[in-house]
């Protein structure tokens, strides 16, 4: 489940029924879920926090694989990652490390930076505070003052923020994974241009949108890792004896044009280590 729309489909060996279910932007997500679990499937794959929130407070019993989920532990999906403890197990995206990974490269393209931001909505990520206090730890080592970076679900008050994060001097963005700044990645991008403000992205899409850098999961490999979960659930195997596993591929998207429009040299390190160059 990870709509408005929804169908099921056969596979061509004719013994899996699969049923879908899409809820943009978390809309319809506990009537979606309710709706799901009525049906008793053998196993649920689910993508984002708020889809495995709905389908956990239905069901305590069908298994259920995650994915693109922060702080699993936080939100009450699992026990520990080695051992789930119930009917949810998965692959959880962005652990604390990253955030640190995020700053040190967002020092790495600014040298002269001195101040950071952490923008995201708290309302649609709930994991803001795990990510910054994960900030927290990090910023110090690299020289770097945390300032106020959250944000609502409206194109002004981003403005009002990235605006007041611009009038700090030496100050940057690290824009957080989080439904409210994807949907307002060409807005958010366009006002680090406009402030000439580097900024370090979670998602490639916002680099495609016009963003500096970003350096984020690969999630074609979260899916593939997630069927096979699916598969040996299917197969016999308990959700508590599958460890929920941390990402291991990452990928850094570079747009040398947004860099030269900001008058930052690339390291030769950074260029050498980005997977894609957009010129």
């Amino acid at each position: 489940m990870g709509s408005d729309w929804n169908f099921s489909t056969r596979s061509d060996g004719g013994n899996v029924h699969i049923e879908y279910r899409y809820a943009p932007a978390g809309s319809h997500v506990h009537a979606l879920a309710k709706e799901l679990v009525a049906l008793q499937p053998d196993v649920i794959f689910a993508q984002s926090r708020p889809v495995v929130a709905a389908l956990q407070a239905e069901s305590r019993a069908i298994p259920i694989v995650f994915t693109a989920v922060i702080d699993p532990i936080g939100a009450g999906f699992i026990a520990s990652l080695a051992r789930p403890g119930g009917n949810i197990t998965g692959f959880m995206v962005y652990e604390p490390s990253v955030v640190g990974k995020w700053l040190a490269m967002l020092k790495e393209i600014a040298p002269h930076l001195a101040r950071a931001a952490l923008v995201g909505n708290p309302k649609t990520a709930v994991y803001y505070d795990y990510l910054v206090r994960a900030a927290e730890a990090a910023a110090p080592s690299l020289g770097i003052e945390l300032v106020p970076g959250r944000v609502e679900n409206t194109a002004a008050d981003i403005e009002r923020a990235v605006a007041a994060i611009a009038r700090l001097p030496n100050s940057g963005m690290v824009v957080l994974p989080d439904s409210t700044t994807s949907i307002n990645r060409d807005l958010i991008a366009a006002l680090a241009a406009r402030y000439h403000l580097p900024a370090v992205y979670s998602n490639r899409f916002f680099v495609d949108a016009g963003g500096l850098v970003s350096y984020g999961v690969v999630f074609v490999d979260e899916y593939r890792k997630a069927a096979s979960y699916v598969d040996r659930i299917l197969r016999g195997a308990k959700p508590t004896d599958l460890p929920v596993q941390t990402p291991t591929k990452y990928e850094t998207v570079l747009n040398l044009k947004t860099a030269k429009s900001l008058g930052l040299a690339v390291p030769p390190g950074l260029l050498v280590a980005a997977d894609e160059v957009i010129e």
